[in-house]
């Protein structure tokens, strides 16, 4: 068995080697290829086979084979041993009877699904952990603000413009007590922009919060503060395509790229690769 590496160069020596064997062998009518899947170590590879120009009169058809059903087919045999060349022909000896269930590599249109869902997962987990330690720093500076309920919070979104301008501009739970109404209603309605329904009430809850909150020393207040506004930075997701405008992340993956084809948000991505 002569070895590839594997790179551009190494692809096309498999490439000519393959080809070489259709010409010796003209009834030869199709191909097919077969490779343990490997990660991302087989995808170039697997791309570059399945989309060739050289091949595709053989109706060339890669499969990225799941390495423990490779494995455990390998068990039929008694006594083998393990290196390349002996894993090379458990591979091709599965593929030759018949053995492979699952459909051809779809190639680049899969991997695109791929990196998206997967983009979006990545995405939403760094939300969901900046989230819980923005929490805990809103926790040590406003200990009763943090434990309102949602149907209890003063604010619709805790992390929105409004509910960040209070931790921010008021550095103690002490400015706010002595705050009064009126400068927490105005102060409300210009972060708000008007849209708090009664900004009054949602004073109140701010303040009685306040009010009720631990108090730290004097040194804490000011790291705690700072913090904030580049943990609500961390929140907000970048538009995936450069200059575009994005009302949420989903709405932006789903609206420029996958919404043709949303049922990827329910379907696993084993069952879109077939595998």
């Amino acid at each position: 068995m002569k070895q590839a590496p594997n790179s551009q160069e190494g692809a096309e020596l498999l490439e000519s080697m393959i080809v070489d064997v259709l010409k010796a062998n003209h009834p030869f009518k199709y191909v097919v290829i077969g490779m343990e899947s490997t990660g991302f170590y087989g995808v170039h590879l697997a791309n570059f086979l399945s989309a060739n120009e050289l091949l595709a009169p053989f109706s060339v058809r890669v499969y990225c084979l799941n390495p423990k059903e490779v494995r455990n087919y390998k068990k039929s045999f008694n006594d083998i041993g393990k290196n390349d060349d002996i894993d090379s022909f458990v591979i091709a000896d599965f593929a030759r009877v018949g053995r492979i269930s699952i459909k051809p590599w779809r190639g680049s249109q899969y991997l695109a699904l791929q990196r998206l869902t997967r983009h979006r997962m990545h995405i939403t987990e760094c939300i969901a952990r900046e989230k819980t330690y923005m929490l805990n720093n809103i926790f040590l500076k406003f200990s009763e603000y943090a434990l309102l309920r949602n149907g209890e919070h003063p604010f619709s979104n805790k992390y929105g413009a409004t509910a960040e301008a209070i931790l921010t501009e008021y550095t103690t739970n002490d400015d706010i007590v002595t705050s009064s109404i009126e400068d927490l209603v105005a102060f409300i309605n210009s972060k708000s922009r008007g849209r708090i329904a009664d900004p009054e009430e949602t004073a109140k809850i701010v303040q009685a919060a306040a009010r009720n909150s631990y108090r730290l020393d004097k040194c804490l207040y000011d790291p705690l503060t700072i913090s904030f506004p580049r943990l609500s930075n961390s929140l907000i997701p970048p538009p995936l395509v450069s200059g575009s405008p994005h009302k949420s992340l989903a709405g932006s993956i789903f609206a420029q790229h996958i919404w043709p084809i949303y049922v990827i948000r329910f379907l696993p991505e084993s069952i879109l690769s077939g595998c």
